[in-house]
């Protein structure tokens, strides 16, 4: 395979990156929300959630996409490919995130929260100083493993016209009849971002206060 090749396999892959990473961030942000409307003592608001994430786990990735895809024009909003596959993305991830942010914020010890109570700290003391940083220490591994399999799930995006990385290998392998050596470079290509991204993620875990180095 030529280097003309890889290098457009490589630019395609910049475009991956650009989509999963930019997915990933707004999917959190939801997952914030979410995530608190979980926890909250009104029911109203825990059953929203709960249908939230009930939809998008239960759906598959690729019917979100092509439902956001088709649904978008017919309510008035006709937005780039790419968008409507950052916003199925993002839904997407943002159901699985709020479950890893529920259960990291549920498992914080009810007892250093009452001494907190006990000292005077505020709620939003509670929530800066305790409950945020072991939440976010023990849902950590599982917010990387989400990135990645975003990353991978991000191949999805083809079906709405986003031009990715195994779309570009796609088109390629069919121009050039060279489909192993095109579809193998893909997936090196794949294996070193997951890698980096694992690798990133491990150190950030290793810094975060409270984990043994």
């Amino acid at each position: 395979m030529s280097i003309k090749l890889f290098e457009l396999l490589l630019q395609a892959a910049i475009y991956t990156v650009t989509i999963s990473v930019v997915s990933i961030l707004i999917g959190f942000a939801i997952a914030v929300i979410v995530s608190a409307m979980l926890l909250s003592r009104q029911r109203l608001l825990a059953l929203q959630a709960r249908i939230f994430i009930s939809f998008f786990r239960g759906v598959p990735l690729l019917v979100q996409l092509l439902l956001i895809y088709n649904l978008l024009p017919a309510i008035g909003l006709n937005v780039p490919s790419i968008v409507a596959a950052i916003i199925g993305l993002s839904l997407c991830t943002a159901a699985y995130q709020a479950e890893n942010l529920r259960g990291g914020f549920s498992s914080v010890p009810a007892g250093l929260v009452e001494s907190a109570e006990m000292v005077g700290m505020t709620p939003v003391q509670i929530f800066r100083r305790i409950k945020a940083p072991i939440a976010l220490r023990l849902t950590f591994p599982a917010l990387v493993n989400e990135a990645i399999l975003i990353l991978k799930a991000s191949s999805l995006v083809s079906v709405v016209g986003v031009i990715e990385l195994t779309r570009m290998a796609q088109d390629l392998a069919g121009s050039t009849f060279l489909p192993l050596e095109i579809f193998a470079s893909a997936g090196l290509i794949y294996l070193v971002i997951n890698w980096i991204v694992a690798l990133a993620g491990g150190l950030i875990e290793r810094s975060l206060p409270g984990v043994p180095r």
